[in-house]
C-alpha cells in the first residue's frame, strides 16, 4: 500500500539553497528505502502562502457548527494544508534560518495548520494535539554558526518547530541543522559528508533509526 511524504521545501533561493539539496537527497533516500512511498511537494515559495487574515481568524475561532459559508471560504486553504498534513505518513522540511528562526513563509503554514479544535484542543491540563504521529525531519541549513562557542548565533527554529509539532500531536522528531555554509567551501565538503550521514542513520520511517 502506497503511503504519502509531505516534503515541504521552503528557501526562496531554488538551485543556490544548500537546505533544498539536502532535502531533496534526504526524500530519495526515503523513498528507496520505503518502497510505496510517494512524495507530495508543497514549495512554499511557488506560489506563496497569503497572511493569515481577520476573515481566516475570526472563523478559526468559531465553532464549527456556527460557520457561514464565508467562514468556510475563508478556512479553505487551512484545510487544504491540514489535508496533506494528515494524509502523509511522515514529512521532510527543508529551509534556512532566517533571523534565528522560521522564514516568513514556513511560519504562514505554521498559522494555517495549528488551529484549536482542528489540530489541537485546549484541556484544563494544556494543549493536546489532534493529529496522530508521525514522523518529521527537519533539515536546516544556515550562514553563521550555531552553538555554543563565543559569537554563535541561537537557533531559535528548532525548538520552536518541535514545540509546534508536539502541540498538534506530532513527537516524532528528527532535527540536523548545517551551520556555517557561508565559510568557504571546505566547510561546504563537510557538510555534505555530515548531511548525507544522517540521512543514512534517518532512512527508514519506524521509531528505530537505521544504523
Amino acid at each position: 500500500m502506497n503511503q504519502t511524504l509531505l516534503h515541504l521545501t521552503v528557501s526562496p533561493r531554488k538551485t543556490e539553497s544548500y537546505s533544498r539539496r539536502y532535502g531533496q537527497e534526504l526524500v530519495q533516500s526515503l523513498c528507496h528505502a520505503n518502497p510505496g512511498l510517494q512524495p507530495t511537494i508543497r514549495d512554499l515559495t511557488s506560489p506563496v502562502l497569503p497572511l493569515p487574515d481577520e476573515g481566516f481568524v475570526e472563523a478559526s475561532l468559531k465553532p464549527a457548527d456556527q460557520r457561514t459559508e464565508k467562514d468556510e471560504s475563508a478556512l479553505a486553504l487551512s484545510e487544504q494544508l491540514i489535508a496533506e498534513l494528515s494524509a502523509a505518513s511522515s514529512v521532510v522540511i527543508d529551509t534556512p534560518m532566517h533571523n534565528f528562526t522560521v522564514p516568513a513563509s514556513l511560519k504562514a503554514w505554521v498559522d494555517y495548520i495549528v488551529r484549536p479544535n482542528r489540530t489541537f484542543k485546549n484541556t484544563g491540563s494544556g494543549k493536546v494535539g489532534l493529529l496522530s504521529n508521525r514522523p518529521v525531519f527537519l533539515i536546516v541549513a544556515c550562514g553563521g554558526p550555531v552553538s555554543e562557542a563565543a559569537g554563535a548565533q541561537t537557533d531559535h527554529l528548532t525548538p520552536y518547530l518541535r514545540y509546534v509539532f508536539q502541540t498538534i500531536g506530532i513527537t516524532d522528531f528528527r532535527s540536523k541543522t548545517l551551520d556555517r555554509m557561508r565559510r568557504g567551501p571546505q566547510r561546504v565538503k563537510q557538510a555534505d559528508l555530515e548531511a548525507l550521514q544522517w540521512t543514512r542513520q534517518h532512512r527508514l520511517l519506524s521509531n528505530q533509526v537505521a544504523g
